[in-house]
């Protein structure tokens, strides 16, 4: 029997008015996505009204959440030959170009700078501001303009810079490195005039506190949810039993796909039908995919991307044992999906992710492909602590980790700062 998602908490005050804001909200791009469009639809569900103001990639949202589009150059999709003469009409059109041009990523200052000219023109609609993260000059603005802002930081991009510049071999790498993340110093500026920060783990509270300067005790905490109704145990799927999964951006260092590619060729001579799916898009000529290639093992895997949820859904059901390499998670959005899945987990302790999984599943050190492999080996030769681990996985997530509770949570902070600016 699978059980029902938790029913939308009851809102303790006047319905809300929020315009949530995402720089590029695309679910299928990351994390940040995730957020919005859980997020939005589990406040509207408590009762509120939610504006979705979101830059391109545009998210999926719920229907009845209005999604309000912020057009950009989209220059990461589009191309540097995608500008036009009428482009140069705006200012922030010239600032993403440019950047862009020499490597920048100014997509976070060029939304904060077009959220404002909206939100001037419309700053009586709404109760409140909550951004995700673009932590832009813009948003500044906004708290000067007397507009009750919020801004979730899901984890300080310093972190990825870290693990970015670590992995790359030759300077001039990491000089572009640096020059894409040239974005932080804003960053870095923005975030210490801001009065409502909130965060989604207590590991990244205390990295946001030590990386951006900020006391602790100043950052507020309200856990990501997980969606149970859609990431669920699928009754009448069999589970494949050498099949493992992952989800994880193949060529992101920080997600640390290249540990358990190690681990996995380690283990396929003692089980040369495991397979492994990872859902991520490979990029052709990539490092992992030249990885793959000098281990030998590009028949034993797939990659699949750019699939709904109902479709990843069906994978987990299909899989034996859900492995998250990462090196450094915020949260852990991919570890919470397989254990509301029954799926079994194997995860790094990076970041957040120890908070997540608890004692539900198994932990083992990052960057450590002999401990990823021992655990998969224990694994799959232990069918009842697979069952075990895929139960307990799935009770964590409904007694700890909700949508519903998300959205309640993040409503009593809405209305402690909206006290705040009208005090």
């Amino acid at each position: 029997m699978v059980e029902a998602s938790p029913a939308a908490p009851a809102s303790t005050g006047r319905p809300l008015r929020i315009a949530l804001l995402g720089y590029r909200s695309k679910p299928h791009a990351g994390g940040q996505g995730v957020y919005i469009k859980y997020l939005s639809r589990a406040l509207v569900d408590a009762g509120h009204a939610v504006d979705v103001i979101s830059g391109p990639p545009y998210p999926e949202v719920d229907p009845r959440v209005r999604l309000i589009k912020l057009p950009s150059l989209d220059l990461y999709e589009n191309g540097l030959r995608s500008l036009r003469p009428h482009h140069l009409r705006s200012l922030s059109n010239i600032i993403e170009w440019t950047s862009k041009l020499t490597g920048g990523f100014a997509e976070p200052c060029t939304f904060g700078r077009r959220a404002v000219r909206y939100l001037r023109r419309h700053r009586g609609d709404y109760d409140l501001i909550h951004d995700n993260q673009s932590l832009s000059y813009g948003m500044v603005q906004l708290q000067a303009m007397g507009l009750p802002l919020v801004t979730t930081v899901h984890h300080p991009i310093t972190s990825d810079l870290r693990i970015a510049l670590s992995a790359a071999p030759r300077w001039y790498q990491r000089l572009m490195i640096r020059r894409w993340h040239s974005f932080l110093g804003m960053q870095r500026k923005v975030i210490k005039q801001l009065r409502h920060v909130v965060t989604v783990s207590d590991y990244s509270r205390q990295d946001i506190a030590r990386d951006f300067g900020l006391q602790p005790a100043g950052i507020a905490l309200v856990h990501n949810g997980i969606d149970t109704g859609e990431f669920r145990p699928l009754s009448g799927v069999e589970r494949i039993p050498l099949r493992i999964m992952a989800t994880a951006s193949a060529d992101a260092p920080l997600k640390g796909l290249r540990y358990l590619l190690q681990a996995f060729a380690r283990l396929l001579p003692r089980h040369p039908q495991l397979e492994l799916l990872v859902v991520s898009k490979l990029q052709p000529g990539g490092r992992t995919e030249r990885l793959i290639k000098r281990l030998g093992i590009e028949a034993n895997i797939r990659f699949v991307s750019g699939i709904a949820t109902a479709e990843m859904v069906r994978y987990y059901a299909e899989a034996s044992i859900a492995v998250v390499p990462s090196i450094y998670e915020g949260f852990g959005l991919p570890a919470g999906e397989a254990m509301a899945c029954g799926v079994p987990v194997i995860s790094t302790n990076g970041g957040a992710l120890p908070e997540v999984v608890g004692e539900a599943g198994i932990i083992v050190p990052v960057r450590d492909a002999g401990a990823l492999e021992q655990a998969i080996e224990s694994l799959l030769q232990n069918p009842q602590q697979r069952s075990q681990l895929g139960l307990a996985g799935r009770q964590r997530i409904l007694d700890h980790f909700s949508w519903q509770v998300c959205a309640r949570d993040m409503e009593d902070y809405y209305r402690t700062v909206i006290a705040d600016a009208n005090g």
